[in-house]
């Protein structure tokens, strides 16, 4: 198992792929997404600050097949607009159950989301407000990976908490290869020489440059966020 962190994190940004929003039935999940909004919740009444970027992988994806055609600015826009229809849905769990949340985006829409200020942000985590980053970082050719790693810094996160779908890195797909060997500890240096899918080049450049860990663990498990943030050994630790 991989060491725990010498203590548990204070403030943590947590990155969602679009595809965690999702089951076999739909792109969005009202069952995932209250799973999600539960565990946020929990970590939140343990006095953790936590911001959330989320994907739009399970709507719309700029790079991607169905994409094909488009000019890529365009695709990358109409993906911004995916990655704040998931914020919407997570903040309406959140608030249901009583957590006060805000949600940022990096394009304006002032009838939906708060232009994201890193000042205000930080201030809403302050105050223990759940911070919904949407909308990447605003720009095309830029990844909500690569989003998560610059918010974490902006707002001096301690640790980027990555929610998949399985328990941790493997060095190959699990799903395909049953006797994939999964990775407890990795460097940022081995994770871009062999093309590890943790995160894009850039977001792991970025971590790197700046010793921000990253903390991969499977996000379906109940308490597991909670795991994470408080030091238990979970999962894979990049650093």
């Amino acid at each position: 198992m991989a060491d725990s962190p010498s203590k548990p994190y204070r403030r943590v940004l947590l990155k969602l792929s679009g595809e965690a929003f999702a089951d076999e039935a739909a792109s969005i999940s009202p069952q995932v997404v209250a799973s999600v909004a539960d565990q946020l919740v929990e970590v939140n009444s343990l006095g953790v600050e936590i911001g959330v970027v989320v994907g739009g992988g399970n709507i719309f994806r700029g790079a991607s097949p169905q994409a094909s055609g488009m000019e890529r600015s365009s695709a990358d826009h109409m993906g911004m607009l995916a990655t704040v229809i998931n914020a919407l849905a997570l903040q309406d769990a959140c608030e249901k159950r009583g957590l006060d949340t805000r949600v940022q985006s990096a394009v304006a829409m002032q009838e939906l989301a708060e232009p994201y200020i890193r000042r205000r942000a930080v201030r809403h985590l302050e105050k223990k407000r759940l911070v919904i980053f949407a909308a990447g970082l605003g720009a095309p050719y830029f990844s909500t990976d690569t989003a998560a790693a610059q918010r974490a810094l902006e707002i001096g996160a301690q640790a980027i908490l990555k929610g998949t779908k399985v328990d941790g890195v493997y060095d190959a797909d699990p799903a395909l290869h049953p006797d994939a060997t999964k990775y407890d500890r990795l460097d940022y240096i081995q994770v871009l020489k062999d093309g590890l899918k943790v995160m894009d080049a850039t977001a792991i450049s970025l971590c790197m440059d700046n010793g921000l860990p990253i903390i991969v663990f499977n996000l379906r498990t109940e308490g597991n966020i909670r795991r994470a943030v408080t030091g238990e050994p979970i999962g894979t630790i990049v650093e």
